[in-house]
């Protein structure tokens, strides 16, 4: 039984804590610098002859895993895109997805890598768009989990009433609104269910917080959650999954609907031929992606209609 507040009143107060942290995403979180790749170990791509320099290709990556792996991760494919394109690649890192979303609205970046969330969000204010989805094990479809330390008495979601978690990104689909969207279920909110709460911004940092006891419990994204334990199995002596979200459309790879027609259709052409050359399938390996393809809108109703009902929710209390 609940005291205290009314549950309005607790709606209305975590409506105001999401707006201040989209917000305090968006303008206040210190960008982190764009690199430039080339191809390691090769030289840059040669131009011909008499013909301009082609301006880079700018990409943009929210660092929901930390920024050194980011590039660690994306530098291989950015190098690729580089060779394929006959052009230079930039590589802008931003702290939170709210942040990619303004660069690829207001032009600053050409395409960008972002989550379920993000991408219908962007969709919602300016029409942002699909260019490609990675394909998984056959599936385009990943899931949001929640994580509790192996060697914690919590078996399900209700079991963390009053204790402590982490989410990753305000407009993360696996990290926020999908636990958001269990807690509206339980007529619940943050503020009212957990006893603190705290936004990581890296689902790697989600997963160390847990493993280190730091927060009792997170929501991650599935294939981030398992890639790390791929890496380093002693993850699977130190955390346990308690929920599993129903499939969501994976995160895919997104344009500005103004794009340059061309621009969209030699990006198009290059992540969808990834899998037929070895050096494009040295890099998906390493991406743990078996090819890229073509997606579909529709593939994220469910995170539509979760944002939808959130949004009005929170908003008519």
């Amino acid at each position: 039984m609940k005291t205290g507040r009314s549950p309005k009143s607790l709606r209305i107060a975590w409506w105001y804590l999401v707006i201040t942290a989209l917000l305090l995403a968006a303008c206040q979180r210190q960008s982190l610098p764009y690199v430039r790749l080339s191809q390691a170990g090769q030289p840059l791509p040669t131009f011909e002859p008499g013909r301009p320099s082609r301006l880079p290709l700018r990409v943009a990556i929210a660092a929901v895993i930390s920024p050194q792996a980011t590039l660690d991760t994306y530098g291989p494919l950015l190098d690729y895109l580089s060779l394929r394109l006959n052009r230079p690649t930039e590589l802008l890192q931003r702290s939170t997805y709210a942040e990619i979303n303004e660069l690829i609205r207001n032009g600053g970046a050409d395409v960008a890598f972002v989550c379920g969330g993000a991408y219908v969000e962007g969709e919602r204010q300016f029409g942002m768009q699909i260019l490609v989805v990675p394909q998984v094990n056959g599936q385009t479809t990943y899931q949001s989990y929640i994580i509790v330390a192996r060697d914690s008495p919590f078996q399900s979601l209700e079991d963390l009433r009053n204790h402590t978690f982490a989410f990753t990104d305000p407009l993360s689909n696996s990290g926020h609104l999908s636990p958001l969207w269990l807690l509206y279920q339980m007529h619940e909110t943050p503020e009212s269910f957990f006893s603190k709460t705290t936004f990581t911004y890296s689902h790697d940092h989600s997963i160390q917080a847990v493993a280190d006891h730091i927060v009792d419990a997170a929501a991650v994204d599935s294939l981030v959650y398992d890639n790390v334990i791929a890496n380093d199995a002693s993850y699977l002596e130190r955390l346990r999954i308690i929920h599993r979200s129903e499939p969501y459309g994976i995160p895919p790879v997104v344009v500005h609907p103004q794009i340059d027609p061309s621009l969209r259709a030699e990006l198009l052409r290059v992540f969808l031929d990834m899998d037929e050359d070895s050096q494009g399938q040295a890099i998906l390996k390493d991406l743990r992606v078996e090819r890229f393809v073509e997606g579909d809108p529709a593939m994220y109703d469910s995170i539509r209609q979760m944002a939808s009902t959130l949004r009005n929710w929170y908003a008519n209390p």
